[in-house]
């Protein structure tokens, strides 16, 4: 077995290293500087207290005021990015089974407060969105299983 002899010099090859070191090191940079950070508006503030003050209304927990803006910001985030779509009304229905794995998962009767909160927030956060989700959910059989 023969070994290639090495045509390039040691400060050659120390200029390539500084080079993809800087290159890397600027690159980094201006992801930190365009990466999307989800900032504390006052629109995000206003939502937010909506949102804790329906939740109390309607008798569930609510997270904390940081972790809804945080979540949520000012556009719903990823609720109101698109919740009539089949993958996100899949999940949903996924949620709604007897909790059996494989071919033993069954759809149930779910409470009707099961979907209240995602109500809430796609009635805050995107309105307009509301009427279309308003009639998948009127479609699904409910009833007050749960209780009080």
């Amino acid at each position: 077995m023969t070994t290639a002899k090495e045509a390039s010099s040691r400060r050659d090859r120390m200029i390539i290293y500084g080079l993809v070191t800087f290159i890397i090191v600027i690159l980094t940079i201006i992801a930190l500087l365009l990466f999307p950070y989800v900032s504390s508006n006052r629109e995000a503030d206003d939502k937010a207290d909506q949102l804790i003050a329906a939740l109390d209304q309607a008798g569930a927990r609510t997270p904390s005021h940081d972790q809804i803006v945080g979540v949520l910001g000012d556009d719903g985030g990823a609720i109101c990015a698109n919740p009539n779509a089949p993958l996100a009304r899949a999940t949903l229905l996924s949620q709604m089974a007897n909790g059996a794995g494989g071919p033993g998962t069954r759809p149930v009767v779910v409470d009707e407060r099961v979907v209240k909160g995602e109500l809430l927030v796609i009635q805050i956060y995107c309105p307009d969105k509301l009427p279309e989700f308003q009639q998948f959910v009127g479609d699904l059989e409910t009833s007050d299983v749960a209780g009080e």
